[in-house]
C-alpha cells in the first residue's frame, strides 16, 4: 500500500525507514518515520535557518520536559497559577500554600512556574519531593524559588513550550490571584475546556475567605459574557470559584473519585471509570443527560480495539455514548453525577 506521507523519492524514503527502524520500535517506528520525513521536508522546503534554529529548540525543550515528567506519569498534578509579586506573609501566599499542602495529601503533586509568590507558596506547600517548576528564561531573569531543585526544576525559553507542558502533564488547573499571566492561562484552559480540546479537568479559582479578587471576575464573566451569549449556560459549569481552601481541594480531589479518564473512538466518546455502575444508574445518566448525545443511549461498553492496541486503561468500567462535542460544559456535569455514585 502506498504510503501517505512521504518524500516520493525511494532512496531518500529508504534511509528514512532504515533511520525509523533504528530509533523506533514496534509502537513507534512509525512515528519516528513520520518525524523524519518532516525534518527531511523542511530541507527540501529550503526553509529559512531562523525557522530551523526554532524547531530544534522547540524539540530540544519538549524532549527534555517530557524525559522528566514520564517518570511521574502515574501521579495526578495540578498545576498552580497566581502572581509572583504577591508576598510571602499575605493571606493569598498562606491560602496558596495551605491548598498545595492539603492536595499533596490527596496524592496529587503540584507544579508551577518556578517564581516567587504563588508559586513559591504551591512548591513550599507541596514540598521538594511532591513538586515541580517550569522556569522561564526571561531578559530580566526569573530566579527559581528555593523549595524546588534538581530534576523537577525545568528551565524553557519559549512560553508556548511551557504553556504545553502545563496542561500536558496535569490533571487540574487551580488560580489564585495574579496579573495578566495568571488570566492568560485561566482563559486558554477556559478555551481548551470549552471547546473540547484538552481532557476534561477541574479548574478552580481560590480566593481569601473574605477576598473579592475571583468573585468580581465572576461578576465580569456573568453580566458581560453570558448575559450577552457570547458563552452558553453550561460553560459555567467547566469551573469553580471559591472563598475555601477546603472546598477548592475537594472540588480537585472528587473529579476523580470515579471518573478516570476520556478517549474518542470514531464517533463513539468513551468515559472510562474507576468502579462499574449499575443499570439503574446508568438509566438515570440517560435521562438527565440526553440532551448532549446525538444518537442512541449511554451505555456499558468493553475496551475498544483502539485502546487495546494501545493498552489504554484496558481493565477498567466504561461508558460509550455519541456525544455531541460541543456542550463540554454539561459534559463536566455528566462527571459530577458520575462521582456521586
Amino acid at each position: 500500500m502506498e504510503r501517505k506521507y512521504c518524500l516520493g523519492n525511494p532512496n531518500d524514503d529508504k534511509l528514512i525507514d532504515t533511520l525509523a527502524n533504528k530509533f523506533g520500535n514496534d509502537e513507534s517506528c512509525e512515528w519516528f518515520r513520520q518525524m523524519f520525513t518532516t525534518l527531511a521536508k523542511i530541507s527540501d522546503d529550503s526553509a529559512e535557518l531562523m525557522d530551523i534554529k526554532l524547531i530544534n529548540n522547540i524539540l530540544k525543550e519538549l524532549r527534555y520536559a517530557f524525559k522528566i515528567f514520564t517518570r511521574y506519569r502515574d501521579f495526578r498534578k495540578v498545576v498552580m497559577f497566581g502572581s509572583h509579586r504577591i508576598p510571602d506573609k499575605s493571606k493569598e501566599f498562606r491560602i496558596a500554600e495551605e491548598f498545595a499542602r492539603e492536595i499533596s495529601k490527596k496524592g496529587f503533586m503540584v507544579i508551577t512556574g518556578g517564581g516567587e509568590g504563588i508559586m513559591e507558596a504551591g512548591n513550599k506547600g507541596a514540598g521538594a519531593g511532591k513538586s515541580f517548576a517550569v522556569n522561564i528564561k526571561l531578559p530580566t531573569e526569573q530566579m527559581p524559588n528555593p523549595f524546588v531543585r534538581g530534576e523537577k526544576l525545568i528551565t524553557l525559553r519559549y512560553f508556548f513550550t511551557r504553556k504545553l507542558i502545563f496542561i500536558k502533564e496535569s490533571d487540574a488547573t487551580a488560580l489564585f490571584p495574579g496579573g495578566f499571566g495568571t488570566h492568560d492561562e485561566a482563559f486558554e484552559v477556559l478555551t481548551l475546556l470549552q471547546t473540547g480540546k484538552t481532557p476534561p479537568r477541574p479548574l478552580v479559582f481560590v480566593d481569601t475567605k473574605f477576598g473579592w479578587y475571583w468573585r468580581d471576575w465572576l461578576k465580569f464573566i456573568k453580566n458581560n459574557l453570558l448575559r450577552n451569549k457570547l458563552i452558553y449556560e453550561n460553560d459555567m459549569q467547566l469551573f469553580k470559584v471559591t472563598n475555601d481552601v477546603d472546598e477548592a481541594v475537594d472540588f480537585v480531589a472528587s473529579f476523580y473519585k470515579n471518573y478516570n479518564s476520556i478517549r474518542y473512538v470514531g464517533s463513539r466518546t468513551i468515559l472510562r471509570l474507576n468502579t462499574s455502575l449499575t443499570d439503574h444508574q446508568i438509566g438515570r445518566l440517560n435521562r438527565e443527560f440526553k440532551d448532549i448525545l446525538i444518537s442512541g443511549n449511554i451505555e456499558s461498553c468493553s475496551a475498544t480495539t483502539e485502546e487495546i492496541k494501545d493498552k489504554d486503561n484496558v481493565d477498567l468500567f466504561r461508558l460509550t455514548m455519541n456525544f455531541n462535542r460541543y456542550n463540554y460544559g454539561r459534559l463536566h456535569s455528566l462527571i459530577h453525577e458520575i462521582n456521586k455514585f
